[in-house]
């Protein structure tokens, strides 16, 4: 048979693995304890009638221990499901614990309350954004600065040897060797290419010069210029059309010869011509 008292006075006094001891008082690390504390009503091990809640995922279930089954120690508790509402949860608390202490009925009330505020809190720290510190180790942190210097150095190398390469292709220094990087030097080409692009449209923006030239570069064009001066200042346009009269085949561009007719008053029928 099973004697809560014996129990309680080894526990108590001799020892015990789930006792701790604190300047505030001893509590009981016992996950079946309903309040914590480590005392002789709270005890789930030196009472054969016992009651507490636990939660597994979110999840609450109530447990209950009898006396019936102390000697089955694989079906010694009882697991119940407890709703997610809060009313119907403590419902079925006064349920199945209708008959049993008024103690074990209010502190698994207690604690049923302390869960699910606990749960809610979670929820709203899970919705919430937080910073995350994370602790970067100073060897880690030399081993990566060493890699970044080898790398470093080792592109600046790779970049100088390139180059050279590409200038004694350029000159000719291998002659008809083409065992070299392919890919690098058509990156090299690519590049000549866009610079000289560059400069064309630099060229195409740049303002158009302006130019000064001649105003006749045909000599005839400009005998005529000193023909039609003439006409202005020696003669009038009625003159021309007659000169143009008698003489049909002159050609237009050149000076003709002009008839000038002189009539006198003493000599009525006679006219002399003089030609120039």
């Amino acid at each position: 048979m099973q004697h809560d008292d014996v129990i309680w006075q080894v526990i108590r006094h001799n020892h015990c693995s789930f006792m701790s001891k604190i300047v505030t008082g001893n509590f009981c690390r016992n996950p079946y304890n309903v309040t914590g504390i480590c005392n002789r009503s709270s005890c789930p091990l030196a009472n054969s009638r016992y009651a507490t809640i636990r939660d597994h995922e979110g999840v609450f279930y109530l447990y209950m221990k009898t006396i019936e089954r102390a000697h089955k120690p694989n079906d010694l508790w009882e697991r119940i499901k407890l709703p997610r509402n809060y009313e119907k949860a403590l419902e079925l608390i006064d349920k199945h614990l209708q008959y049993w202490p008024k103690f074990l009925v209010h502190k698994n009330k207690q604690r049923l309350t302390k869960m699910t505020q606990y749960r809610i809190r979670m929820r709203k720290l899970v919705l919430k954004v937080r910073e995350k510190i994370v602790t970067m180790p100073r060897k880690q942190q030399k081993r990566e600065a060493r890699r970044e210097e080898k790398a470093e150095k080792a592109a600046v190398l790779e970049k100088s040897i390139e180059k050279e390469l590409l200038e004694r292709l350029k000159k000719g220094v291998y002659g008809d060797i083409y065992n070299y990087p392919v890919e690098a030097y058509d990156n090299i080409l690519n590049m000549e290419e866009m610079k000289v692009a560059d400069v064309e449209e630099e060229e195409e923006e740049e303002e158009p010069e302006i130019e000064y030239v001649e105003g006749y570069d045909d000599p005839e064009e400009e005998e005529d210029m000193e023909d039609f001066g003439g006409f202005l200042q020696g003669g009038s346009f009625d003159d021309e059309e007659s000169a143009q009269r008698g003489h049909p085949h002159s050609r237009s561009g050149r000076r003709g010869r002009v008839v000038i007719e002189v009539e006198h008053d003493e000599g009525a029928g006679e006219r002399k011509k003089a030609r120039h």
